[in-house]
């Protein structure tokens, strides 16, 4: 990963995080993912960071997503789970960090991107924002068990299940009614000034009260999905012509062509 993918900073206690791919939409390399997880644990170890804020570079997107380019070196379903599992890594680095942290969302925020806002303790947006896992309509892979059951405590799974079947985005006002975002700022500029005031807002109180909070919730959603399993179906659509379509086709920018094999 170049150093410059992922943009870090910390200002009077708050780290500052800016994915740095603005060319790509901020698109994940695996090499970021494998960052964030990394930097997650440097922030939860540092005793001077009270709390951490994630953003995107330019003014299109929080992060579109995993660069599909890389799928196509995917030729089994151990290429797969290996994947899942790097994402999961990563995921639960960010939810697990010691610190609060925030999700300042602009433009696209889809996928993987979609994932990394999830975990995070708090989500607010600007006007521009769009979020949602359109993966039905672009490449026919599947979410991981932990992801699923993510989105479902933020959603409900009636609204999950929508989202994922119809491929459709989620704009502000409906993230906001929807409960993905607590704050909707009307641009940009006015977003990043808000995350560093929340930021600051939450750092100046009980860290210990704000930790167990996150433990405990995260364990009532982990113990409701302690026996559900997936790996069989991430292996049925990552090893599928469907998904090999489905990447061919993003990168030429057609529609694929399913035949649900």
């Amino acid at each position: 990963m170049s150093d410059a993918e992922l943009l870090h900073d910390t200002r009077d206690g708050i780290a500052f995080t800016t994915l740095n791919r603005p060319q790509a939409m901020n698109a994940f390399t695996f090499a970021m993912y494998e960052g964030l997880a990394e930097k997650a644990a440097e922030i939860g170890a540092d005793p001077a960071i009270r709390a951490w804020v994630i953003t995107g570079a330019g003014d299109r997107a929080f992060a579109a997503g995993t660069d599909i380019g890389q799928f196509r070196a995917f030729t089994t379903a151990q290429h797969a789970l290996d994947y899942e599992a790097r994402i999961e890594r990563c995921l639960a680095a960010i939810e697990d960090c010691t610190k609060p942290t925030i999700a300042a969302i602009h433009g696209a925020c889809t996928g993987g991107g979609a994932g990394v806002a999830g975990v995070c303790d708090l989500r607010i947006g600007s006007a521009a924002m769009r979020f949602g896992v359109p993966i039905a309509r672009t490449l026919g892979n599947t979410l991981s068990r932990g992801n699923y059951a993510r989105f479902a405590a933020l959603l409900g799974p009636a609204r999950l299940k929508e989202l994922i079947f119809t491929a459709r985005l989620v704009e502000g006002e409906e993230a906001l009614r929807l409960g993905l975002v607590t704050e909707l700022l009307p641009d940009q500029a006015a977003l990043l000034e808000r995350a560093e005031a929340l930021a600051r807002l939450v750092a100046g109180h009980a860290p210990l009260t704000l930790r167990a909070a996150k433990v405990t919730i995260k364990r009532l959603r982990e113990a409701a999905t302690a026996h559900v399993e997936a790996d069989d179906m991430v292996a049925l659509t990552y090893t599928s012509a469907d998904f090999k379509e489905g990447v061919e086709a993003f990168l030429a920018r057609r529609k694929p062509a399913w035949q649900g094999r």
